[in-house]
């Protein structure tokens, strides 16, 4: 194996970068690979990034969008400086012999291997992560760290892990392309590039993931709070033990809470809990028994009551009428 160059230091060389493409992936995890690499080459004063798009076949990559993209395909691809492999849906059926084979091909050439959304799961499936800190969406989390246990899995939007870095999903793939704008060119030029798209936020690969899509409108103490509601689904934690957690006390939090999300924080972990049974219902085929469990119900009639009252439906309801899901 030829020894990894550290892509992450200062230099003014284009990165020769492969994109592989994998049918049924996001478009806008593709699009948060290449958008900020383009940015990049707008503002320097030469190009930063040259990069190549990879598809598993000589046939063009599918997008959820319908989208096509074409690329030079894997086994003729011959080397690389980095490769992001971005992927979505339908992993088991992308992760074939010869993919795996080809990734580890490249990995052997030294190059630093990124993955994306699906990504991480590819290149864990080829031992690409083991031993490394890795992360993937947090839908999936458990099950990674299930399949792959010598991956020290991680609930970060993104990870650094010498020369493998892997994002969670289609916002923190920004960030961890910022993470590599400003090694390679300086945080002041990747807070440009940052500009460029109303980006605000800093590419920090510790913060972890959230589930609500909301992380803006917490402050420090209820952010804080949501981490903990979200690592114990299963089996609530009262609000006094949660405040005695903060270094707070129980009156504070439901007043940072009704301040900053306008609601209780019982009413917040509740909705936690049943935004997380839907998920399972509708993504999974675990006994709904098993799902009112999963989310701190400790009775069938309460967890059903508590479902329907907040999507509408029974979760039996639910999982019958539901359809092969098309994903966007």
């Amino acid at each position: 194996m030829k020894s990894a160059k550290n892509i992450l230091q200062p230099e003014h060389r284009a990165l020769k970068t492969a994109v592989l493409v994998l049918d049924e992936c996001n478009t806008l995890s593709f699009a948060s690979a290449v958008d900020p690499m383009r940015a990049a080459n707008r503002l320097a004063d030469r190009p930063a990034f040259d990069w190549d798009y990879v598809t598993a076949t000589p046939e063009p990559a599918m997008l959820t969008s319908a989208l096509q993209v074409p690329g030079i395909p894997l086994a003729r691809l011959d080397h690389c400086d980095l490769m992001i492999v971005i992927a979505g849906f339908n992993l088991v059926r992308h992760a074939t012999p010869g993919l795996l084979a080809g990734l580890r091909r490249i990995a052997n050439t030294g190059a630093t291997m990124a993955g994306i959304d699906g990504g991480p799961w590819l290149l864990a499936e080829a031992g690409l992560l083991d031993g490394h800190a890795a992360t993937t969406h947090w839908e999936d989390l458990e099950t990674f760290a299930t399949r792959f246990p010598e991956v020290d899995v991680r609930p970060d939007r993104f990870t650094v892990s010498g020369n493998r870095l892997t994002s969670g999903g289609a916002i923190p793939a920004v960030e961890m392309m910022l993470h590599i704008i400003a090694a390679r060119h300086g945080a002041g030029f990747a807070a440009r590039v940052s500009g460029l798209f109303l980006y605000e936020g800093a590419p920090d690969p510790g913060k972890p993931q959230s589930r609500t899509g909301a992380p803006h409108r917490h402050s420090a103490l209820t952010a804080r709070a949501n981490a903990i509601m979200q690592a114990a689904l299963d089996d609530p934690l009262p609000l006094a033990e949660i405040a005695q957690a903060l270094g707070t006390s129980p009156r504070t939090l439901q007043q940072q809470f009704r301040l900053r999300l306008n609601t209780t924080p019982q009413d917040h972990y509740l909705q936690l809990r049943l935004a997380e049974a839907r998920r399972l219902v509708t993504d999974t085929d675990m006994a709904l028994m098993d799902v009112a469990l999963a989310t701190g119900f400790t009775s069938q009639s309460s967890f059903a009551r508590a479902f329907r009252t907040a999507h509408g439906l029974s979760a039996r309801d639910l999982r019958q009428d539901r359809t092969q899901p098309t994903h966007h």
